[in-house]
């Protein structure tokens, strides 16, 4: 699945437009790269989101195309 669409079905970012723009911005990371918007993301993979007030690191645990907002997040775990 693509980064933005992740961030977006995983509720992290509100749009994927959002997501894209962050994207483009380098202010996603995956595996500690600077990710493009259709980068893919797969179980296991680390993927960092940065903030102006900080950073969000989560590891990616499942992968859906669409949930509901109260299953959102089964799909990844916060790292510390």
């Amino acid at each position: 699945m693509r980064i933005d669409k992740f961030l977006k079905v995983s509720r992290i970012l509100k749009r994927r437009t959002v997501a894209q723009e962050a994207c483009g911005e380098d202010k996603v990371l995956v595996n500690s790269k600077a990710a493009k918007p259709s980068t893919a993301v797969k179980i296991g993979d680390v993927v960092e989101v940065l903030y102006s007030t900080g950073s969000l690191k989560i590891r990616v645990v499942n992968i859906k195309e669409t949930v509901k907002k109260e299953e959102a997040q089964s799909l990844y775990e916060v790292i510390v």
